[in-house]
């Protein structure tokens, strides 16, 4: 039986893609915890970890009127982001997939209350949250890397169904794998004509007093493994416009029982600051007892 062995609520931030020094310009002569962060949790988990696939729960990839899920053998090129082209381009990627899982997930989409629509056309876009990780978490090792985008009509509900579907999918098609739920916490930018006094990573820069707070108040909810805590004060989050509306970390929670599972958090960086909005990489390793499984869960839960 397929497992999920790791889990992280990672930052994706287009400054982890910039040369160094232009890094530490922007940071007031410092790094940023996110690079060395994720050089660390490349060592400490993806190397040694015994997995078959990563599955990037993807806050960059917006869908409308259903789930979709990559199903491509392989997927290889060059990507330029249509976001900010100037310090991502032409970066080159190359990796496989894994289109059993694919299209087992989007299989139980009805069971599970949702639609789900696996894909797996060569043209089909990619996105920085994706490459970003793979880039440093996957480049060089021989793993299999898939994407399931966000959904802009999607209530906090159909997040959860998604991931329960893929849940019970990694279960039947006997994979290890890890879920990357690629996002930030809250995501309130300043404005243009101001943005340029706050690229430093420091915390004076988060956009409001009350979203660091909602933040932080949850970052402590992660290392204690409270997520039902988490869960329960979405609503309360959502003030502070989580990015994405925080369906990459729903999605990733409904794969592995919701309230149910307490798998406490590690950091492996700072919280940060990134033009405004909330930034942290923390990881959650499997608990000894494993996962909670997202099958028993019923449809109409929540």
């Amino acid at each position: 039986m397929g497992e999920v062995v790791g889990m992280g609520l990672l930052a994706h931030v287009p400054t982890i893609m910039l040369p160094q020094e232009v890094r530490y310009e922007l940071n007031e002569g410092r790094e940023i915890s996110l690079v060395p962060g994720l050089e660390r949790l490349r060592k400490e988990v993806f190397e040694t970890l015994d997995y078959d696939t990563v599955v990037v729960l993807d806050s960059h990839w917006a869908t409308t009127v259903e789930w979709v899920i990559t199903a491509h053998n392989r997927r290889h090129g060059l990507f330029t982001s249509e976001e900010l082209p100037r310090g991502m381009k032409q970066i080159p990627f190359d990796f496989t997939g894994d289109p059993k899982l694919a299209f087992a997930t989007a299989a139980l989409g009805e069971k599970h209350g949702t639609w789900v629509t696996a894909i797996d056309d060569p043209y089909l876009p990619i996105y920085y949250a994706t490459i970003n990780l793979w880039k440093y978490l996957g480049e060089g090792l021989d793993k299999n890397w898939v994407s399931i985008g966000v959904c802009q009509t999607a209530e906090p509900e159909d997040a959860l169904r998604l991931g329960r579907a893929l849940g019970e999918a990694i279960e039947q098609t006997d994979s290890k794998v890890l879920l990357l739920a690629s996002g930030a916490l809250s995501h309130t930018f300043h404005t243009l004509r101001t943005l340029r006094q706050h690229e430093s990573s420091d915390l004076s820069h988060i956009f409001s007093p009350g979203a660091r707070a909602a933040d932080e108040e949850r970052i402590e909810w992660f290392k204690a493994g409270d997520h039902a805590r988490v869960l329960n004060t979405h609503d309360e989050f959502r003030k502070f416009k989580p990015e994405a509306g925080f369906q990459h970390y729903l999605m990733m929670m409904g794969a592995v029982g919701e309230g149910d599972c307490t798998a406490t958090g590690r950091l492996y960086s700072d919280y940060e600051n990134s033009i405004g909005t909330g930034q942290v990489h923390i990881w959650f390793d499997q608990p000894a007892s494993g996962f909670p499984s997202s099958q028993r869960l019923s449809v109409t839960r929540g």
